[in-house]
């Protein structure tokens, strides 16, 4: 799927993609963690998660489209 010389924009949505996985990460844990003590407001925290959904999304298009192919 990514065969062939990487450009700066593969790069960039590889970083992209990892912020908006850790940050997605560091959600769900948070509320899989803290549902033991207290029943977290999952409606405050919605805009954050589709947020970090289309970066992961912009982020894999961006490496999807940063790839040259090889002649």
């Amino acid at each position: 799927m990514f065969v062939g010389e990487k450009t700066w924009v593969f790069w960039f949505g590889l970083i992209v993609l990892a912020l908006a996985s850790v940050v997605l990460f560091a959600i769900v844990w948070f509320n899989a963690v803290n549902t033991i003590y207290y029943k977290p407001a999952i409606e405050y925290q919605v805009p954050f998660i589709v947020g970090t959904v289309v970066f992961v999304f912009i982020g894999l298009y961006m490496m999807i489209s940063g790839v040259r192919k090889q002649t």
